[in-house]
C-alpha cells in the first residue's frame, strides 16, 4: 500500500486520518442559532440593472455603487430593499398626460364622415336648423326645379324636331311649308295661315302658272305654290335658296312669306292672307 510522508518527513502508511477543521476555524464558520448564513454573490452591472427594475426572485440584491463596483447585500437586506423598491416603483408611476410636451404642442384633430358622423339636413332636428341652412335647402330646391324644367324643354324640342324631320321627309305641302318656315326662322304655328294662302293661290301645285291675269298679260306670269312673279321671287327668296328655280316649292314659299310679312305684316300671314268684307280671300 502506498504511503506518504508526514509534515515531519516520516512516511505514514495506511489510510490517512480524515481531514479535520481546526477548532478555531470551525468556530469562525459556525452559524449562530436562528441566523441564516449569508449567501455571497457578486452581481454584474447587467444583474444590478435588472435588480433595479424589480428582478428580486433570487433572494439577493446587488446594487451598483458610484464607483461602478457592485455592493453585496445579504438576504435580509435584500428583502428590505425589495420592499422599498416596490413601494418607490409605485410612487414613480406618472400619468403621461401630466408630462408637458416639449417643442411644438399638438392639438387633437376631429374627423367627420359625411352621412355617418354628421347628420344631413334631412336628419337634423327641425328646431335646430339655422336660417342659412334653410336658405341653402331652398336654393338647392330651386336649382333642381330649373334643371327639371330645362330637361323637359330639351325633351320637347327634341320631340318637335323629330316630328318636323318626319314631316319634311314625307314632302308634300305640309312638309314644304315646315321646311320653309324653319329656314326663315319663323314659328311653326304660322303653318295653317301659309297653307290657306297656298291652297287659294295654286291649289298646292308647285308648277302652277297663271296665264290670264294682268301679270301674265304683262309678260311676267305668277308661278309656283304662292304665285309670285319673277322679280318678287328674286327680291324675297331666302338668300340660302337664291340659286333655286322659281318653281322650287320651298324656295317659292320663302319668297311669298317674306313678301307678305314685309308688305302686309305678320298678322295677315297668320290669318291666311287678306280677305274682303264677306270674308272671302283676296290675293296679294
Amino acid at each position: 500500500m502506498a504511503g506518504h510522508r508526514s509534515p515531519g518527513g516520516r512516511r505514514v502508511t495506511g489510510d490517512p486520518a480524515p481531514h479535520r477543521v481546526p477548532t478555531r476555524h470551525a468556530a469562525r464558520h459556525a452559524t449562530a442559532p436562528g441566523r441564516v448564513a449569508p449567501r455571497r454573490t457578486v452581481a454584474s452591472t447587467t444583474a444590478a440593472v435588472g435588480a433595479a427594475f424589480g428582478v428580486l426572485s433570487t433572494g439577493t440584491f446587488a446594487a451598483v455603487t458610484s464607483t461602478g463596483v457592485p455592493a453585496i447585500a445579504d438576504a435580509a437586506e435584500t428583502s428590505t430593499a425589495a420592499t422599498q423598491l416596490a413601494a418607490n416603483s409605485e410612487a414613480l408611476q406618472v400619468d403621461p398626460a401630466d408630462v408637458p410636451l416639449t417643442g411644438a404642442h399638438l392639438s387633437p384633430v376631429a374627423y367627420s364622415v359625411a352621412g355617418i358622423d354628421d347628420p344631413g339636413p334631412a336628419e337634423a332636428d327641425p328646431e335646430t336648423i339655422t336660417d342659412v341652412e334653410l336658405a341653402s335647402l331652398d336654393k338647392a330646391g330651386r336649382i333642381a326645379d330649373r334643371i327639371a324644367e330645362q330637361q323637359a324643354k330639351e325633351a320637347a324640342e327634341a320631340a318637335a324636331r323629330a316630328e318636323l324631320d318626319a314631316l319634311i321627309s314625307r314632302g308634300g305641302v305640309d312638309g314644304w311649308i315646315a321646311q320653309a318656315l324653319e329656314i326663315c326662322d319663323l314659328p311653326r304655328d304660322l303653318a295653317p295661315g301659309v297653307k290657306k294662302i297656298i291652297m287659294a293661290e295654286s291649289g298646292g301645285n308647285p308648277r302652277a302658272i297663271n296665264l290670264w291675269d294682268s301679270n301674265a298679260r304683262a309678260g311676267r306670269p305668277s308661278q309656283g305654290l304662292m304665285q309670285v312673279i319673277p322679280s318678287t321671287f328674286r327680291a324675297y327668296v331666302h338668300p340660302s335658296l337664291s340659286g333655286r328655280a322659281i318653281t322650287d316649292p320651298v324656295a317659292n314659299i320663302t319668297a311669298g312669306v317674306r313678301y307678305m310679312i314685309a308688305n302686309y305684316g305678320l298678322d295677315t300671314l297668320e290669318a291666311g292672307g287678306r280677305s274682303n268684307g264677306s270674308g272671302g280671300y283676296v290675293g296679294y
